[in-house]
């Protein structure tokens, strides 16, 4: 499953679930924090499998990245989205282009944890 990837082998698997990886990265000042998150497109047959209480993988995902930054004092409160800012946003087709972004972004793929190992208000 993990053959000639970068990715650990739950994180890859994470992903192909359908399920978000996010990495904290420098914000533009140290009265903010920033967040990188990727997120795996859905279909309309991972729909109709979790209507049905199950997970579809699939290893032709798509993907959306967005780095976001919050100011340092609302990421644990209901207003983290007051002066939130959208830095930079990103498609992937697919698993290869997904780590040609990364790349140009300079982001190594041990940087991305499961969103319950973040601060990521989101």
């Amino acid at each position: 499953m993990n053959e000639g990837s970068d990715w650990p082998t739950d994180k890859l698997t994470a992903l192909r679930l359908g399920r978000r990886l996010i990495a904290e990265v420098r914000a533009s000042r140290p009265d903010r924090r920033a967040f990188v998150t990727i997120r795996p497109a859905w279909s309309a047959p991972d729909v109709r499998a979790q209507e049905e209480g199950w997970v579809r993988g699939d290893a032709g995902r798509g993907f959306r990245l967005d780095q976001w930054e919050y100011e340092r004092e609302r990421v644990e409160g209901f207003d983290y989205d007051i002066g939130a800012t959208l830095v930079r946003a990103a498609d992937a087709p697919d698993e290869s282009e997904l780590k040609s972004v990364l790349d140009a972004w300079g982001l190594p793929v041990g940087l991305f944890v499961h969103p319950w190992e973040t601060d990521d208000p989101r």
